[in-house]
């Protein structure tokens, strides 16, 4: 059937999702994907990432508050993610994917975050690990699992910690072990982010028992070729809906799921995972804090305001003042760390440069702690009633305890000891 909605022109069939679309842009030139269907807004121009975000928001803010009070995995909204075409943005278009860049992550992670940050920052970590399959994984393995992230069948969910390592996912304990062409692992994970529910995993072993534990490599995993057992309960302070589990896991795999050179992890971590996970946590983390300040705008100007949120009030001007300034750093450095990213990828540099890491790690710290900095002046400007409270129709007090995390998610202390370590290495001070 075909019919027009906000504005769009579709050919759909009767079960259909924005995931199995392919659409064209003004040029006629097609944006592959599953059942050949032309997806065309009215003037003819292309429906963006962004579209296919904000068209889902009501999914997200739908469930946004039950995710939180019950501590439980998003699953309606991981559905409809899954039906957006959004799992597979970074997928390139020839294997059915959205052909999305860094860029794209941000603004799309920002959208999302808006909504529900738990939601948000489950996409992103998934996000993060597509990056490292489309940039390292050989063409076998692209060619098996990238068009089905692209379809929305595989979540992907990370394992690169240990209790042994302390946080420090470029060592490893776990060793692989090989017999012939087959691959055994065996190995505890006390946090993996949406791990009951991903339908494939990226996971770091140590390459061999006789290897250094810097000597890491990194795995595809099908959930089917697992055996996976869960351990503990998730029951934080904020960011609730990520449900970030302990797991044991279990399985063999034939070796030519090794993503990228054995032993070689740290590559895919300093060109890939790294900067895709510091600029989609940054643009989450910004996205929510966005969003209460927005919030709060709309109260200020609404005749329902409380007495002492007083427009012409210079108190209140100058506590609104700091807010955004908060939120002008935080977008402005992120949008410079994508340009750098990009600009290093489009020119096949490696990202392992001291200046280039310190900008990542800054962005992170920097973010994690002006969008914290920033609900906490909210609540503090709008009040207990307003700001506090649970109850309040404006979630501050979620926000407020999901960003209270972001300087715990990869610790601020050890990026802050990284920064130092590097600007010693940095004697020119190549600021960003």
């Amino acid at each position: 059937m075909i019919y027009i909605t906000e504005g769009l022109l579709c050919a759909i069939p009767d079960t259909h999702s924005w995931a199995s679309t392919s659409r064209r842009d003004k040029s006629g030139v097609p944006f592959t994907g599953g059942n050949g269907i032309v997806v065309l807004t009215i003037d003819g121009s292309r429906v963006t990432p962004v579209d296919r975000a904000r068209e889902i928001l009501p999914e997200l803010r739908a469930h946004a508050a039950e995710v939180d009070d019950s501590a439980a995995f998003p699953v309606a909204s991981l559905a409809a993610l899954r039906g957006s075409g959004l799992l597979g943005l970074l997928v390139p278009h020839a294997y059915g994917g959205l052909g999305g860049d860094l860029g794209d992550l941000a603004a799309v992670a920002e959208v999302l975050a808006s909504a529900c940050l738990s939601t948000a920052m489950v996409w992103a970590m998934h996000s993060q690990q597509v990056d490292a399959l489309v940039r390292y994984a050989a063409e076998p393995l692209r060619e098996r699992v990238l068009p089905r992230i692209a379809a929305g069948e595989v979540y992907l969910a990370s394992v690169t910690t240990e209790p042994a390592t302390g946080g420090n996912v470029m060592t490893a304990a776990s060793a692989l072990e090989q017999s012939d062409h087959v691959l055994r692992l065996d190995r505890g994970a006390p946090i993996v982010t949406g791990g009951e529910h991903a339908d494939g995993f990226l996971i770091t072993m140590r390459d061999s028992a006789g290897a250094s534990s810097n000597r890491v490599t990194l795995v595809y995993v099908d959930r089917n070729q697992l055996k996976l057992d869960s351990s503990g309960v998730w029951d934080p302070l904020g960011m609730r809906g990520t449900h970030s589990i302990g797991i044991r896991i279990q399985g063999d795999i034939p070796i030519g799921q090794i993503v990228g050179d054995r032993g070689e992890f740290r590559s895919i971590a300093v060109d890939s995972m790294i900067p895709a996970a510091h600029i989609g946590w940054a643009a989450c983390w910004l996205g929510a804090a966005k969003s209460g300040y927005a919030d709060v705008i709309l109260l200020m100007r609404s005749k329902n305001r409380p007495k002492g949120l007083d427009p012409n009030s210079e108190l209140v001007n100058e506590r609104l003042a700091r807010v955004r300034i908060d939120l002008e750093l935080v977008n402005a450095y992120l949008r410079r760390v994508i340009e750098e990213v990009q600009a290093a990828r489009a020119a096949a540099r490696s990202l392992d440069l001291p200046s280039t890491q310190i900008h990542l790690n800054t962005l992170k710290v920097a973010a994690s702690e002006l969008t914290f900095r920033a609900v906490d002046r909210l609540i503090q400007l709008v009040g207990l009633s307003t700001g506090y409270l649970r109850t309040s129709p404006i979630p501050l007090e979620r926000h407020f305890r999901d960003l209270r995390s972001a300087a715990l998610n990869l610790a601020n202390d050890r990026l802050l000891t990284s920064v130092g370590t590097m600007a010693l290495m940095d004697k020119a001070v190549t600021l960003a």
